[in-house]
């Protein structure tokens, strides 16, 4: 299971933190609670792992981002434990420090679950048993993972459905359906666990991850989970007021706009937006008021609108 940790909190930096700044932390953390400083004491040994896996998302541009964007629990969806450490060598980092490299692992986490050696003298990757920390201090020759981007309409994404797509793999081309959650945004990753390639040593198959990208829409603007339109509407209906009809995503909705309304106002229609994935609660839903000024005025509007200036309006 994936620790609840909140990975600036554990390095003790903040959230803007640079590259430097985190890594001058772990440095200082991972000098003090490193277990060959503190044999045998299992709460240093616990937060000598929690410091790791915060470094090995923070140090990564792409999973800081992903950390950052989604929180902890949307982060969890995306990464396994073994992708949180995926390209991470802390043997290099722990070298650096002045302490052992490989070997060490077994020492401080566990049993090695991989081997060294092979024919020719070749190095074969090795994995190590860190309880729920699993990593891999070389990558197998095949990457196993599958990246796959689809596109997807506006309104599939706000109602859910379902697609086919077709992908390869070094096996052959495979088809496979997906159900696209409702409320799914742009970068949002699906993961379809055993569907990457497959190592034909140990029998252990990849996943495949699908990064979702949504069209525009013609008139709906999506600003998290809620949706904006624009309303033009008449001078005099934006000084008298007036009902109006704009679309919804559950079809035609009559508006009122109230007297006196100011051009790029915005009436709220409660609960008409997108639902979020994580909560199932909706959105909202924003009509933005736009006054059309007139260009061309007839003989007799400019009489009436002169009448109405002599009288303060």
């Amino acid at each position: 299971m994936a620790s609840k940790q909140d990975y600036y909190e554990t390095l003790g930096v903040s959230k803007t933190a640079s590259e430097e700044e985190i890594k001058k932390a772990y440095r200082k953390l991972a000098m003090k609670y490193h277990p060959d400083r503190n044999p045998g004491n299992k709460e240093s040994e616990e937060k000598f792992k929690q410091i790791n896996e915060a470094y090995a998302v923070l140090s990564d541009q792409e999973k800081r981002k992903q950390y950052d964007t989604f929180g902890m629990g949307g982060f969890q969806q995306k990464y396994s434990q073994e992708d949180i450490f995926r390209g991470f060598n802390m043997g290099d980092l722990f070298k650096d420090l002045g302490f052992g490299g490989g070997d060490m692992f077994s020492t401080i986490f566990g049993k090695q679950a991989g081997r060294q050696g092979g024919r020719g003298g070749k190095q074969r990757a090795q994995s190590w048993d860190f309880g729920d920390y699993i990593t891999r201090e070389q990558q197998p020759e095949r990457d196993l993972d599958l990246n796959y981007e689809l596109e997807i309409p506006f309104m599939d994404a706000v109602r859910g459905g379902e697609k086919r797509i077709t992908f390869s793999t070094h096996t052959g081309t495979e088809e496979v359906n997906i159900k696209i959650p409702k409320g799914i945004s742009t970068g949002k990753k699906l993961r379809l666990q055993g569907k990457g390639n497959l190592d034909q040593r140990t029998g252990r198959a990849g996943d495949l991850y699908i990064t979702i990208k949504v069209g525009e829409h013609p008139f709906f603007k999506r600003v998290g989970n809620d949706l904006y339109v624009t309303k033009d509407i008449k001078v005099t209906d934006a000084i008298l007021g007036t009902t109006v009809e704009v679309p919804s995503i559950e079809g035609p909705k009559r508006v009122t706009i109230p007297p006196g309304v100011k051009s790029h106002a915005k009436v709220r229609l409660k609960g008409l937006g997108v639902t979020d994935m994580g909560k199932g609660t909706n959105g909202d839903q924003y009509v933005e008021v736009l006054i059309d000024i007139p260009k061309r005025l007839t003989d007799k509007q400019k009489t009436l609108l002169e009448e109405l200036k002599r009288e303060g309006i």
